[in-house]
């Protein structure tokens, strides 16, 4: 039987290069200030677009009567992968929202273009859905749909 388990070594690793540390552990950018935006910068058609996304996600999550897979394919389109994992197990029948009641209102910080949550009224509350994109042009996706607090 072959042994699989790594020999032991007594040697330690080495940098490849000495570490640069700034002075007084202070930043490294001069002024230390954080640049205005992460990348994207807000504009109303992000917003919008946002807006609809959420929207159109809640609106196929809250259909508690449809059969599973069906639920779980006309959900996918708005998700990203994780959440397209994340739900594909869900049980339709034990969401108790059953239709979108109002439009959503985003909460943006504007300093980071690549997410933002969306509040979607329910008649079973109001649902927090949050949204991520990894580019100005890229399409929003819903990472989470989180049901309102009992």
């Amino acid at each position: 039987v072959a042994n699989t388990t790594p020999a032991a070594s007594n040697s330690q690793p080495k940098a490849s290069a000495p570490v640069s540390l700034s002075a007084n552990s202070g930043p490294q950018a001069p002024g230390g200030t954080v640049p205005p935006t992460t990348g994207i910068t807000w504009d109303q058609a992000s917003k919008d677009t946002a807006v609809d996304v959420a929207e159109n996600a809640m609106t196929d999550f809250a259909r508690p009567a449809v059969e599973d897979k069906q639920w779980a394919n006309d959900l996918a389109r708005w998700l990203t992968p994780q959440a397209t994992a994340d739900y594909s197990a869900v049980d339709p029948s034990n969401i108790p929202a059953s239709r979108v009641t109002g439009t959503a209102t985003l909460s943006v910080d504007e300093t980071n273009g690549f997410g933002v949550m969306a509040a979607v009224p329910t008649n079973a509350g109001t649902y927090t859905v949050q949204l991520l994109r990894t580019g100005k042009d890229a399409p929003w996706k819903v990472n989470r749909l989180t049901p309102p607090s009992s």
